[in-house]
């Protein structure tokens, strides 16, 4: 059995890492290069550093703060943020990075995902997914994104239904897309994706603890591994997400001095979880 992954998260705005609550109320939790170097010295398994309004500000993303990061740290380090391109994931790569994460950018141009997959290898390539709960009393579906990702030849139904529970966002929650989270989840896997990194828009920052039953069904449709995001509040939240996938992914937990990686560690142990030391 492989061992379970602690992975620290750096949402990056303006230069500074940030944390907030279902992606608002943002507070500066400190600079980038410092916090990667602490926690890749505090034994984080690998690190994550997503510029978060990289893609609603349309620029590019900040490959001197990538240098700078990378520098510091020894740990498998991935950037997401504003990715649109084989040439952006080539300039991530040669800047320090080991892996990148498409999230808006694999929604909007499938065959991206597809083609540098094959190019770099699954290996380095992680697909971020944004879920947000569906009502459907409420709602209705959106169709031109699923029309924009029908009109590339993407054939695999993909579409909400009437049995769907979770909805595909983009562009940091902004922006609904009418995509089933299973369905997508199952497709980027079955087409390049060496990793899905799931976040919870609904848990994001609440401290309520994981979405478990999202969670549970992205890893059971998913040939690859999982990575939990959104809602941690304890150590039991924690390992409860590590007993339905791979990895978990923290942020404010540990900006804030709420937890160690140590303590995490020793915790999920104690719960009969194999650990990195």
């Amino acid at each position: 059995m492989l061992a379970k992954r602690i992975i620290p998260c750096l949402d990056v705005t303006g230069g500074r890492v940030v944390k907030g609550t279902n992606f608002v109320e943002l507070r500066d939790a400190g600079d980038p290069v410092e916090l990667a170097h602490l926690y890749d010295q505090a034994g984080a398994d690998e690190l994550v550093f997503l510029d978060i309004t990289a893609t609603s500000d349309a620029r590019n993303i900040l490959l001197d703060l990538i240098e700078r990061t990378a520098h510091c740290v020894h740990v498998p380090f991935t950037v997401g943020g504003g990715i649109k391109s084989r040439s952006d994931i080539r300039d991530i790569l040669n800047a320090g990075a080991d892996k990148i994460s498409l999230n808006s950018a694999a929604i909007r141009n499938p065959s991206l995902l597809q083609e540098c997959s094959a190019y770099f290898g699954a290996q380095c390539i992680i697909v971020a997914i944004d879920a947000k709960a569906v009502d459907h009393a409420s709602q209705t579906h959106p169709t031109e994104i699923l029309a924009a990702i029908q009109a590339q030849g993407i054939t695999s139904d993909l579409a909400l239904d009437s049995n769907s529970h979770w909805e595909v966002v983009i562009n940091g929650g902004r922006l609904r897309t009418g995509i089933d989270t299973l369905k997508w989840a199952k497709w980027v896997s079955d087409h390049g994706a060496g990793e899905i990194l799931l976040n919870s828009m609904d848990k994001d920052g609440t401290k309520s603890g994981y979405d478990l039953p999202l969670t549970r069904g992205v890893s059971q449709v998913s040939e690859c591994p999982v990575i939990a995001s959104g809602g941690a509040g304890t150590l039991g939240h924690i390992a409860e997400a590590l007993n339905v996938c791979e990895a978990a992914l923290l942020a404010s937990l540990l900006h804030f001095r709420e937890l160690s990686i140590e303590e995490i560690k020793a915790y999920c142990m104690s719960q009969g979880l194999i650990m990195r030391l």
